[in-house]
């Protein structure tokens, strides 16, 4: 999920993977928005500071949903906004599961707690 994230915040602030122009991070709500896809989605993806980084992307997910994609219809199905529910949602999980055995935060707090050998 981090890296389609990512990817999106590409998107936006710097106008890849896509015909559309590059939104300026001054224009609100799109500017903000790619700067936490972009930075939540890589941190995500690396596993750093997971809980935090998927809190704000949960958020601004559910902001994006309840903004844009609500007023055109009451589901996500007719608004268009399935991705941004589905993203909101499963940030939101990762906020009470934390990041996987392969992140880089648990490989730091491994190295940290490990005590170190001495010779003698």
């Amino acid at each position: 999920m981090g890296l389609l994230f990512t990817c999106h915040g590409l998107q936006h602030v710097f106008g890849l993977f896509t015909t559309k122009p590059a939104v300026p991070i001054t224009t609100w709500p799109s500017g903000p928005a790619g700067v936490i896809e972009l930075v939540g989605g890589s941190l995500i993806l690396l596993g750093l500071w997971t809980r935090v980084a998927a809190l704000i992307t949960s958020g601004s997910m559910a902001y994006a949903y309840f903004t844009v994609h609500q007023p055109k219809g009451l589901l996500p199905i007719e608004n268009s906004g399935e991705l941004a529910a589905v993203y909101s949602w499963v940030f939101l999980l990762l906020v009470f599961t934390g990041s996987g055995a392969w992140a880089l935060d648990k490989v730091l707090a491994s190295r940290r707690s490990t005590p170190e050998l001495q010779t003698a």
